[in-house]
């Protein structure tokens, strides 16, 4: 079962899945920087200095006098809260992902070459029942 198994793990599709899955994460990690450090930052000044990350509703009643919280952070320490502003983040962080991957996979096709099929085989009998076909006619014919 031992030797079963090192088989199965060492195929090659489960070691291209594992590289995949590995080189996924640091993809995901680029993109999220991209997002958070790079067109957020942007996307806040066009907005005004909108921040998406602060956005939340607060679930959790407040006793009098307490002062309202800033951040999302914040606001998760007293309690539950609702970070739709998070959720805004991640949905950028996906259509982002999702649109250069595909920008890559339609490259990768582009860059593969259209090999012209060859030429379909006639299997033997059809090619031989032809050849027959072909001298009954001009037999008949003549």
């Amino acid at each position: 079962m031992l030797k079963e198994f090192k088989e199965f793990a060492m195929k090659g599709n489960v070691v291209d899945l594992a590289i995949g899955v590995i080189i996924g994460a640091a993809f995901g990690k680029i993109v999220a920087s991209l997002v958070g450090d790079v067109i957020m930052p942007i996307v806040g000044a066009l907005t005004g200095g909108l921040d998406f990350s602060n956005y939340f509703i607060s679930l959790k009643s407040l006793a009098a006098g307490t002062p309202a919280p800033t951040t999302y952070e914040a606001a998760k320490k007293l309690g539950a809260a609702i970070g739709y502003g998070e959720f805004i983040t991640v949905a950028i962080n996906f259509i982002i992902i999702a649109f250069v991957l595909f920008l890559v996979v339609k490259f990768i096709n582009k860059l593969k070459k259209d090999e012209p099929k060859p030429a379909p085989v006639t299997p033997a009998d059809v090619a031989l029942l032809t050849e027959i076909r072909d001298l009954l006619k001009a037999r008949s014919g003549s």
